[in-house]
């Protein structure tokens, strides 16, 4: 093997591993948000955490990508780590694919039909559709289709440039002599180990054991204790990630790598027994491309099955490893941890669920602040002052997130939902603000003793009541995306001006005849701006949700458009929230 053809394997390992990344961000992108609903949805127990820990290593071609998604999850609180564990387990079968999608390249037959199926044959193919629809389609989905079927050119560029690179070995007797020291186990998992951890990707490394498989000196023997080490070397990814995250998010790595370690030695042990007392003959046997992905999904399935039934002693064991007395409060935890920004998707879904979290606080602020006008109560007004601070938090470090997310190259459905999301979470803080300011409000009232007249107070139920619908209506818009239901936020956000005016009209109408004070005036004018302010806020956050719905940000035009334009719908519901709150 001379210099230029080290120079072409490395050139070919460098095409794999890029290939294989540009596969799995296309992967990632039209997976999108779908694999943190199922995610939610899946974990209830081992058995369907590991179907899904197995599907979405699948669908994204990756299982360090998972393995580093599920730290980050982790360490922002999303997850329990009693969770992670069938999916890590699934995630190592997951990963066998790839090696199976290999093996096609050892397919040697004269029929046509199966000489389509090796990978050098169609994959020009993939990469001549792939780059047409990234440079002719307008539409981002399209564009993610064409790179994954590019990506997965490259990757099997790389690896047929390897193969090409190692059939010299099968003639050199420097290379045989080297491959007697594979003949001991324990080295051979040490190798598989180091070369996978350097390379943090069991993926290219079983594709060039694979490549030198195909040059016919690597036996059963010398490969099986290769691929439990290759295993074990792909925990360095979660390992690095753990750094700087909390003790609970640590032990996520501990648990991979112990899944990891334990299987080894229990398959290593089995391996060696059988090699010494049986001396099988199939261990000294040329193995093949195929044989290799078989070998690496059985020792993945076998180490699930037999650990399965110990999914809490790992577990234990990672709180063993990791020790501590109490985790980092989620308080000072992340919202959402920079690792998820590897999977723009997921992070996507994640800060939308943040933000709804942030809506249900802004909301039930406001209500708790409306209620300190019937009966003040120090603690429920400590509690609003809480969730102030609360929903400051929540507005600057998802703001922060979110504008970092949309530079990460997202998809087009998920670009329009960070917008929205933009939009809207300045809105829900705002909403925390106002429900201070009325906090303040009722505090006046309270503590200077003033009781408003019968009129007035007749006045303000009406009005708290048209406030307390729009914010039910806004609230529950935007937690079930329902643009039928911020539709009607527009016409009683009208409703509400129009209120505003004629109560503060009746009160100068008082305050002539001598039924009203100057001071109560100042509260009541206080509270009816911060009602004002609140329901423009609730317009603000609808205008958003239909603004992306029609991939368009311009609000004037959209307002000017349904108040304006004679918008049938509009009117029609308008008059219905103008009978219900009439005065």
């Amino acid at each position: 093997m001379g210099l230029f053809d080290l120079v072409k394997l490395f050139g070919g390992l460098a095409f794999f591993l890029y290939g294989m990344h540009v596969m799995s961000n296309g992967l990632e992108k039209m997976a999108g948000g779908k694999l943190e609903k199922t995610l939610r949805v899946m974990t209830s127990t081992t058995i369907r955490s590991l179907a899904l820990g197995a599907g979405i290593t699948i669908a994204i071609q990756s299982s360090s990508a998972m393995t580093v998604m599920l730290v980050g999850l982790v360490n922002s609180g999303i997850m329990q780590l009693s969770q992670t564990v069938g999916v890590i387990m699934g995630s190592n079968i997951g990963t066998t694919l790839t090696a199976w999608i290999l093996s096609l390249s050892g397919i040697d037959s004269d029929v046509i039909l199966l000489q389509l199926l090796k990978p050098k044959n169609f994959a020009p193919i993939f990469a001549l559709v792939g780059i047409i629809m990234i440079m002719a389609s307008k539409n981002m989905r399209k564009k993610d289709i064409g790179a994954i079927l590019v990506g997965f050119a490259v990757l099997m560029s790389g690896m047929e440039a390897m193969s090409s690179a190692v059939s010299p070995l099968a003639e050199s007797e420097s290379f045989a002599s080297i491959l007697t020291a594979f003949k001991n186990p324990i080295i051979g998992v040490l190798v598989g180990t180091v070369f996978t951890g350097i390379i943090q990707s069991s993926a290219a490394s079983v594709g060039i054991l694979q490549a030198l498989a195909l040059t016919g000196s690597i036996t059963f023997g010398m490969a099986i204790p290769i691929i439990m080490g290759q295993n074990i070397g792909t925990c360095v990814t979660s390992l690095i990630s753990s750094i700087g995250v909390s003790k609970n998010a640590k032990r996520v790595a501990v648990v991979h790598i112990s899944f990891n370690v334990i299987g080894t030695a229990v398959c290593l042990t089995l391996f060696m027994i059988a090699q010494s007392v049986f001396g099988l003959d199939i261990l000294e046997s040329p193995i093949g491309v195929v044989g290799i992905a078989a070998c690496h999904s059985i020792f993945n399935v076998f180490t699930t099955l037999i650990l399965i039934p110990f999914s809490k002693q790992l577990v234990k064991i990672a709180e063993m490893v990791i020790k501590s007395a109490d985790d980092t409060p989620l308080a000072h935890v992340p919202l959402l941890d920079e690792r998820l920004l590897n999977t723009p998707g997921f992070a996507v879904s994640e800060c939308g669920n943040l933000a709804k979290d942030m809506a249900k606080i802004a909301v039930e602020n406001v209500y708790a602040s409306l209620s300190l006008f019937d009966k003040y109560d120090d603690r429920i007004s400590e509690k609003v002052l809480q969730n102030e601070e609360i929903l400051d938090m929540y507005e600057d470090k998802l703001g922060t997130y979110l504008v970092r997310l949309s530079s990460k190259d997202p998809s087009e459905a998920n670009s329009r939902e960070i917008s929205k999301l933009l939009h809207t979470i300045g809105n829900f803080e705002r909403l925390g603000d106002h429900a201070v300011n009325l906090l303040k409000a009722a505090g006046e009232k309270n503590g200077k003793k003033i009781n408003f007249s019968a009129e007035a107070t007749a006045e303000l139920k009406v009005i708290t009541a048209a406030l307390s619908e729009i914010l039910h209506i806004t609230l529950d818009a935007f937690i079930n995306d329902s643009i039928e239901e911020a539709m009607n936020v527009e016409p009683l956000e009208q409703v509400i001006d129009k209120l505003v005016s004629e109560i503060k009209n009746n009160h100068i109408n008082r305050l002539q005849r001598g039924d009203c004070t100057i001071e109560l005036g100042f509260v009541l004018s206080d509270i009816l701006t911060n009602y004002e302010r609140i329901s423009d806020h609730c317009s603000n956050i609808a205008v958003a949700m239909i603004e992306v719905a029609q991939n368009s940000f311009d609000t004037h035009e959209y307002l000017n458009t349904v108040k304006n334009m004679g918008d049938e719908n509009f009117k029609r519901k308008f008059a219905a929230f103008s009978s219900k709150y009439a005065l």
